[in-house]
């Protein structure tokens, strides 16, 4: 049977995202048919000050992805 689950991070943090996928599909044994993914559109902070180096006046974007997968067969 297909089943859908979604995955949120922040784009700051992709790596950690990655991992927290990879390590749900090993310890799920789901068959994964596709993976969808977006990103929202970044929205300035309230307090933005100003630019520099590491410095952005935009907070991170939310990324979410959608897996669709298969659970194993018992």
């Amino acid at each position: 049977m297909q089943q859908v689950k979604l995955f949120k991070g922040l784009e700051s943090d992709v790596a950690a995202l990655e991992g927290e996928v990879n390590a749900w599909i090993r310890q799920s044994g789901a068959r994964v048919i596709s993976i969808t993914g977006n990103i929202a559109a970044q929205s300035q902070k309230a307090a933005a000050s100003s630019g520099g180096l590491g410095k952005s006046p935009f907070s991170p974007s939310d990324v979410i992805l959608i897996v669709l997968y298969e659970t194993p067969s018992s």
